[in-house]
């Protein structure tokens, strides 16, 4: 979660600078921002990613290349689908109680992300318009972090 977006944007930035443009964009985590009981490797490593951006964000500014990172909550895929399932069994409740009362107690808007909203903010941070866009991490998390 830390060491491939390194290698990754070690070996992509020396060809955005020859074209003095480039926009690197990292998938962190809420988790990157603010940390949860036993979740340590992942928080330490979602933390890494976000110091690594910024300081891609700094040296890459000279040369056209911007750095950000998203930082969405739960986004609806398969494995969080997993996760519903298990937790449900594991707490004896429904599922979607195990959405609104575990994963998204801390969210404001109860409900997970969407991969296709993902998606278009990655898109944005990708184009021409997202040109002084760059050390910031943007949190797609229902108000998480807004506590």
């Amino acid at each position: 979660m830390l060491e491939s977006p390194f290698l990754l944007i070690r070996a992509a930035l020396p060809h955005m600078y020859e074209r003095e443009w480039g926009r690197i964009i990292n998938v962190s985590s809420i988790h990157g921002l603010r940390a949860s009981a036993f979740k340590s490797a992942y928080v330490a490593a979602k933390h890494g990613l976000e110091g690594l951006s910024k300081a891609v964000a700094l040296e890459g500014a000279p040369h056209g290349v911007t750095s950000n990172c998203v930082n969405p909550s739960y986004v609806r895929t398969p494995l969080v689908d997993k996760q519903i399932k298990d937790q449900a069994a594991t707490h004896g409740i429904p599922e979607d109680e195990v959405i609104e009362k575990i994963m998204l107690t801390e969210s404001a808007i109860k409900r997970l992300v969407e991969p296709e909203e993902v998606g278009e903010l990655i898109a944005f941070l990708a184009g021409p318009s997202a040109g002084m866009v760059t050390g910031a991490a943007y949190t797609m998390d229902g108000g998480w972090t807004a506590s």
